[in-house]
């Protein structure tokens, strides 16, 4: 087993935490501040990385990405989650789930999502369907040669930027022995088509500047060409594609808690208390060795899962493993780094703080941690038939 990174690898991850510091971190605090992304500032970041030939580096040669494996994009992922989500969000990764377009959809939204011409959004929960996907209301029926759809999605990140939408719907029931079971489409929805309003979500404490938003459908009429994948097929496409998220929010948590972990060894290493550093009060020093241990196993984990991805190894276990323990141990590292600075972690003097909340909710999207634990019981226990 080789654990170290190759010569290229090395340079991805020098060049895009280069990216993230020059680029990325000069502009957190007034985001924070303002909770908002100006326009001209974000395109600026998508052109630089456009330049950098880094766009849509999650996707195939074959489509015009940059072709990396999944251990290099999640390489990627880990030194973006050092930065702003409200800003790395222009770095352009399109999701993955867009490789499912038909050849007439790849000249509308797939290749102008990977040029950069394009932004998309995932649009799948609702306030009554959050972990329970198939408790979803926004539904689907046919009328004539197309689809009439009527409901509503929140919680949708990156909506406010998004070209059109990846949408999950409900487009019929079947009858089963455990009761009603929705069947799911998945539709693409550009903005702007009548009956489809985008409208500005909650005020969240976690990521700020990273909105969310809410979708409604009042009678949105969209002809078959729309549907992607087939139809009644979401669960397919969303099985086949939305892997990626999950090891996004592993890698992603890697990358912040070891930002937020270089502020506790320095300010350790500096801070002064009855006449010494407190890095020297086995109090604080043993709290620096638990946090870079759980760091390195979760950036391990995190790793093999992607590795296994790329060698065509069966994976759902390990990367929710992955996404579990990358979370927890970023809310730990968190809250131990805001413990070692005492009341300045919670002042806005220092970032500490914004860590501290913006790590809440990686423990909630893109599958909780709850959801993560039953992806890994079930796995270990159904072929003993438990």
């Amino acid at each position: 087993m080789h654990f170290g990174l190759s010569e290229e690898q090395e340079m991805i991850v020098s060049t895009v935490r280069s990216f993230v510091e020059k680029e990325i971190y000069p502009h957190e605090a007034e985001v924070e501040r303002t909770g908002q992304v100006p326009h001209e500032l974000g395109e600026e970041i998508k052109q630089k990385v456009i330049d950098l030939g880094f766009y849509a580096c999650n996707f195939p040669e074959s489509v015009g990405g940059a072709g990396l494996s999944h251990v290099d994009f999640t390489l990627v992922e880990r030194e973006l989650g050092r930065g702003s989500m409200a800003l790395t969000h222009f770095f352009g990764r399109p999701q993955n789930i867009l490789m499912a377009c038909n050849d007439e959809q790849r000249e509308r939204y797939l290749l102008p999502a990977v040029r950069g011409e394009r932004m998309d959004a995932l649009a799948m929960t609702e306030p009554d369907a959050g972990s329970d996907v198939r408790g979803m209301k926004c539904s689907a029926v046919r009328d004539g040669g197309d689809w009439v759809i009527n409901g509503s999605k929140h919680f949708i990140s990156g909506a406010e930027h998004a070209d059109f939408f990846i949408v999950f719907i409900a487009t019929g029931v079947d009858e089963t022995l455990k009761g009603p079971k929705k069947r799911i489409t998945t539709f693409l929805v550009d903005r702007g088509t009548p009956g489809f309003e985008v409208r500005d979500g909650y005020n969240s404490v976690s990521h700020k500047g990273y909105k969310n938003c809410i979708l409604y459908f009042d009678n949105c009429r969209l002809p078959d060409a729309q549907v992607l994948g087939e139809v009644d097929g979401g669960f397919a496409v969303m099985n086949e594609w939305l892997y990626a998220t999950r090891i996004t929010v592993a890698a992603f948590s890697v990358g912040r808690a070891r930002r937020c972990f270089d502020y506790a060894l320095n300010y350790a290493a500096e801070r002064k208390q009855f006449g010494q550093q407190i890095g020297k009060f086995q109090g604080v020093s043993f709290q620096i060795a638990d946090m870079i241990t759980e760091i390195d196993a979760a950036d391990l984990l995190t790793l093999s899962a992607a590795w296994r991805l790329d060698q065509g190894l069966p994976a759902n276990r390990e990367i929710a493993s992955a996404k579990l323990y990358a979370s927890e141990a970023l809310a730990r590292v968190t809250d131990t780094t805001l413990q070692i600075f005492g009341g300045m972690g919670l002042m806005d003097d220092f970032p500490i703080e914004r860590f501290w909340r913006d790590a809440r909710v990686e423990r909630i999207w893109d599958g909780t941690s709850e959801i993560q634990r039953h992806i890994i019981s079930r796995d270990l226990l159904r072929p003993l038939g438990a």
